[in-house]
């Protein structure tokens, strides 16, 4: 199915399930179908009912940010049908930049602290935002460190490329950290513009020259599991296999789980 027919599909099922009395239209007996009728979605959303027919038919229509935006809100869609309307559409959606709650809910948190294998939780920008005891015994020298108020948060991207320790701590440091920042470009890729992803960015290019040339090659890599070896101070070398989860609700959140090999 091509996603001009799959995005019309979609419409036609989202005012389907509008009751056209809620909009102060006359539910009345002479509907033929349930819901909403295409002229009235596009009265709604301020476009030609003619042209909006033709997203409903499948028809190759180039479909503005604007009217996708009136469409969202006249059909009353949810954060998830809206995201999925933009992508059918090959747009960007502008209130998917807006800032989210960086913040894991106490639940989360507490399931970590239970997880007998190290394991943590990122933000949105790589910022710690829990851990349990095995993942401070792995990173020993930070994330065993009592939290200093006046310092910023503890983040992962500071520790590899700011924290002198992290360069012996992580074995084959220059490979794994190139990597590190594929991986957060295609992280970030559509928040590039929030000013705390912004001032982290600067940060991390003013104070390692290795940050700044590996972020200006551009590469991007989605973030995948294996091993990853470390040279731990007090147990030499520790290897891992290395797990990434994303809860559903908070998608811009991520749980790491290390598996100790051996």
């Amino acid at each position: 199915m091509s996603t001009q027919k799959e995005l019309g599909e979609f419409l036609q099922a989202a005012r389907s399930r509008l009751a056209p009395e809620a909009f102060g239209f006359a539910a009345g007996s002479r509907r033929r179908t349930q819901g909403l009728r295409r002229e009235e979605v596009a009265q709604l959303a301020g476009i030609s009912p003619t042209w909006y027919t033709w997203i409903e038919q499948g028809r190759p229509v180039n479909v503005s940010t604007d009217a996708l935006e009136r469409l969202a809100q006249s059909l009353r869609l949810t954060r998830s049908e809206r995201a999925y309307l933009f992508e059918l559409a090959g747009r960007r959606d502008p209130a998917g930049a807006a800032p989210e709650s960086d913040a894991s809910s106490e639940l989360l948190a507490a399931i970590v602290g239970d997880i007998a294998i190290p394991a943590y939780i990122l933000g949105r920008t790589w910022d710690m935002l829990a851990w349990n005891k095995p993942a401070a015994a792995l990173f020993t020298g930070w994330l065993d460190k009592r939290a200093n108020p006046h310092e910023p948060p503890r983040n992962l991207l500071r520790f590899v490329f700011l924290a002198p320790a992290a360069r012996k701590f992580i074995v084959d440091w220059e490979t794994r950290a190139s990597r590190i920042v594929a991986e957060f470009r295609a992280d970030c890729r559509t928040r590039l513009d929030e000013p705390a992803l912004a001032r982290l960015i600067d940060e991390l290019t003013q104070g390692s020259p290795e940050f700044a040339r590996y972020w200006k090659q551009h590469h991007v890599m989605e973030r995948q599991g294996g091993r990853r070896d470390f040279n731990h101070p007090k147990r030499g070398l520790v290897a891992y296999q290395q797990v990434t989860l994303y809860p559903m609700d908070q998608e811009h959140i991520k749980l790491v789980l290390l598996k100790p090999e051996g």
